[in-house]
């Protein structure tokens, strides 16, 4: 019986382990899926729809060959469209039969610097989620959803590359091959081991065997051998009999060899079997699926629009905008600042780099955003301009305070410039908004859903830091927007006492003046139907001298000497600071207050009264 269940664990090994071995190799299948993507004549811009990259699920593996510098970018697949609307392009789709084909895409508006091609690099542009770049030839691993696309290209003069290839990873996992081959190995082993047993039990069961005695003889006299015959063939005897079973013990010895011998190749190949399968030779548990953080619930509204940019792409953005300026700040670049800011963020940057080159040692603090984006706000639309709120944080530094700034996209061609920027106070408290995912919208400025309508703001404010208490405004302000009025009332008695310690005060009068810039409100909305309002204003002081005789004289007012060439004015100055708020601006009818979210203050200039 031993044998039987030898044979039959012999041929249930062969068979798992040729099941296990058949699924490595000859039913194992390809493993990538190709698409070739032919482009005759390219332009120097070839965009290809995200339906030919999804044309098969899995992993999207792009390669692309040619001579030279290759620029590959993916993003939404209207921002590229509108990035593209000035020149003439490849476009590469799908036909019904899912096969790739091209088409020449015609300007749809004149070009923008003349020509059938812009000559626009795509190279360092805002608008793509993210981009790649090698020379002769790059391979970019996607997953492109619905609605995006990607743009290949050079420098945007040259033709684009033209060998272009698409591949997809099939899944050519066989989780069953493994085990099927330790099984088969571990049946090979206990085969092996019923074998041996069976042949065992054959042998002991075919043990000496004699015949029965015939009739006994005739009784004959015994001859006795001498003594030491006896003795001798008792010690020849000893040497060579048998053990209990009738096996010596040198024959033990070989049989238990050879069972080994033949035990162990079976051990052996099942050990081979089972570590040369890779992992996904073997079954694969789910990975633990992370328990969700408690978030509150937002509600997209209908027909809402994608977010401009992605969380990854907002990050990058700040950054590069921040690398920006730290250059410009270091070679005090107004140009290459403006390259990145704009509005009151600019001219307050400009001022400080002329007073830096005339006044040595001046080191007054910039702000500019920091290294990373705890929260970003864009706005969803698919229109420009566009915006987005960021609030940025130092990594390594907790003592540094929250940068928060409002940057700004005018067009499709042009990069992100920071329009407001402000530090934020530890003690402020950011408003509830929307997830980057989802986006937010921005807040006309006449609105009459809030508080406050966004045009009205900064007027309101200026209102109450020039007349405290008695503003009609006192009381929509929060502590923290009354004790910031309060700081620049008392820098403005500062002034004035400092006049009179220096025995001015009959021969010159200082007056002040908070009022609106001529920069227009920023207004993104916020889930408690209120909005972030970003405005500046314009904090005026003027010095007169009271008699005709009386001359102004700068002293020790070195950005006044710096910015005006002189030391002295006969009918006195006047001197302009730009200051940049936020403001957290409640709902229509709630009864809290407008809440001052984070500020800056820059000279904006100085100037002669003539």
């Amino acid at each position: 019986m031993r044998f039987v269940w030898a044979v039959v664990a012999f041929v249930l090994a062969t068979v798992l382990i040729g099941a296990g071995i058949a699924q490595r190799t000859i039913f194992k299948g390809p493993s990538e899926q190709r698409m070739e993507l032919t482009v005759d004549q390219p332009t120097p811009y070839v965009l290809v729809d995200a339906r030919v990259l999804r044309a098969n699920p899995g992993l999207q593996t792009l390669i692309v060959r040619g001579q030279g510098d290759i620029f590959v970018a993916y993003g939404r697949t209207d921002d590229m469209v509108a990035w593209l609307s000035d020149t003439a392009y490849d476009h590469v789709s799908l036909t019904k039969a899912q096969k790739p084909k091209t088409e020449r895409v015609a300007a749809a508006q004149p070009p923008a610097e003349g020509g059938e091609t812009s000559g626009r690099s795509p190279v360092g542009s805002d608008l793509w989620l993210d981009s790649f770049a090698d020379q002769d030839a790059l391979v970019a691993n996607l997953q492109l959803t619905e609605g995006n696309s990607v743009l290949i290209a050079r420098d945007g003069i040259e033709p684009a590359p033209a060998d272009i290839l698409v591949s997809w990873a099939l899944d050519t996992r066989t989780p069953w091959a493994g085990p099927l081959m330790a099984t088969g190995g571990l049946l090979l082993a206990i085969g092996i081991v019923l074998y041996i047993l069976g042949i065992r039990h054959q042998r002991r069961g075919r043990g000496p065997r004699r015949k029965g005695p015939g009739p006994l003889p005739e009784t004959q006299p015994i001859s006795v051998p001498e003594q030491r015959e006896i003795e001798r063939g008792d010690r020849s005897g000893a040497q060579d009999a048998p053990g209990p079973q009738g096996v010596s013990g040198a024959q033990r010895i070989a049989h238990t060899a050879r069972r080994g011998a033949l035990a162990l190749p079976a051990l052996v190949l099942t050990g081979l079997l089972a570590t040369g399968c890779t992992a996904d030779s073997w079954p694969q548990p789910d990975a633990a699926s992370p328990t969700p953080t408690a978030s509150p619930t937002v509600v997209a509204p209908e027909n809402q629009k994608q977010p401009v940019v992605s969380e990854k792409q907002g990050q990058r953005i700040v950054g590069e905008i921040a690398s920006t300026l730290t250059r410009a700040d270091d070679e005090l670049d107004a140009d290459l600042a403006e390259t990145r800011l704009d509005g009151a963020a600019l001219a307050g940057r400009q001022t400080e780099y002329t007073l830096r080159e005339r006044i040595e040692g001046r080191d007054t603090p910039l702000v500019s955003p920091l290294g990373k984006v705890k929260i970003l706000l864009p706005e969803a639309t698919e229109s420009w301009p566009r915006t987005v709120l960021a609030l940025t944080v130092a990594e390594d530094d907790e003592t540094k305070p929250p940068v928060m700034l409002t940057m700004t996209q005018t067009d499709p061609w042009a990069n992100y410039r920071v329009t407001a920027m402000g530090d934020m106070p530890a003690s402020g408290a950011f408003p509830k908004v929307a997830p980057a995912w989802l986006g937010t919208t921005r807040v006309p400025a006449e609105s009459a859903f809030l508080s406050l309508a966004p045009a009205e703001l900064s007027g309101a404010y200026s209102d109450y830091v020039d007349a405290g208490d008695k503003s009609e405004f006192a009381g929509l302000f929060d502590d923290m927007a009354a004790e910031f009025a309060q700081s620049v009332r008392d820098s403005r008695a500062a002034v004035v006492k400092k006049a009179a310690d220096a025995g001015a005060a009959k021969t010159s009068k200082a007056e002040f003046a908070m009022t609106p810039s001529d920069y227009e409100p920023m207004s993104l909305a916020t889930l408690d139907s209120g909005a972030v309002v970003a405005v500046s204003v314009i904090d005026t002081q003027t010095v007169k001298p009271t008699t005709s005789d009386a001359v102004i004289r700068f002293g020790g007012d070195e950005p006044a000497k710096a910015l005006t060439g002189v030391k002295e004015a006969a009918k006195g100055y006047i001197t302009r600071w730009g200051i940049q708020l936020f403001f957290a601006v409640p709902a229509q009818g709630s009864n809290q207050q407008i809440r001052l979210l984070a500020y800056h203050q820059d000279l904006m200039n100085v100037e002669v009264i003539k």
